[in-house]
């Protein structure tokens, strides 16, 4: 199999349409194809990964397929590392918290920001502040449960107007 310019573009691009397992065995199909020498010439001519071929070709012999476990990675939650940080959260917010004065909605506006509810959980709750997430995190979380940030204004009085005299125009 010798690899002219259109060939190349083709398996380049069907390569990248292809994902997981797929990709890999095709990867494998391919290297065989191209006989000895075919996973460096793939990794210089096509630029695939050869540890990626490798993996592909141990499918594609063993039958074996490799699961990717996409859903593992990444970074986990805070409330995996602090299981009691939404309740805590929760409790500290009921008691400053006040429902919208029009009752036009269900939410819940409180006076505390993110970065004062991570500075009173330090202190009442006896978090370390290496352990609990950012202000802006705390924030995000406030809103998941229903609060949201809002100074709130006390009521104004009205102010006293004149009373209209019938001489004046206005």
């Amino acid at each position: 199999m010798e690899l002219t310019e259109s060939r190349k573009t083709w398996l380049i691009e069907t390569a990248k349409a292809l994902k997981g397992s797929d990709r890999r065995l095709f990867m494998a199909r391919t290297v065989k194809e191209l006989g000895r020498g075919g996973q460096r010439l793939a990794e210089r001519e096509l630029g695939w990964n050869r540890e990626t071929i490798r993996k592909g070709r141990h499918e594609l012999e063993s039958g074996v397929v490799c699961i990717d476990a996409f859903s593992a990675r990444g970074r986990k939650r805070a409330e995996v590392h602090l299981p009691n940080l939404l309740d805590d959260m929760r409790a500290m917010v009921d008691s400053q918290s006040q429902v919208d004065p029009q009752f036009r909605t269900q939410r819940l506006y409180t006076r505390l920001s993110g970065a004062e509810v991570r500075r009173q959980l330090i202190l009442q709750k006896g978090y370390t502040d290496d352990e609990l997430p950012t202000a802006e995190t705390i924030s995000t979380k406030l809103n998941g449960l229903g609060y949201y940030s809002k100074q709130v204004t006390k009521s104004q009085p009205q102010k006293r107007f004149p009373k209209r005299m019938r001489s004046s125009r206005k």
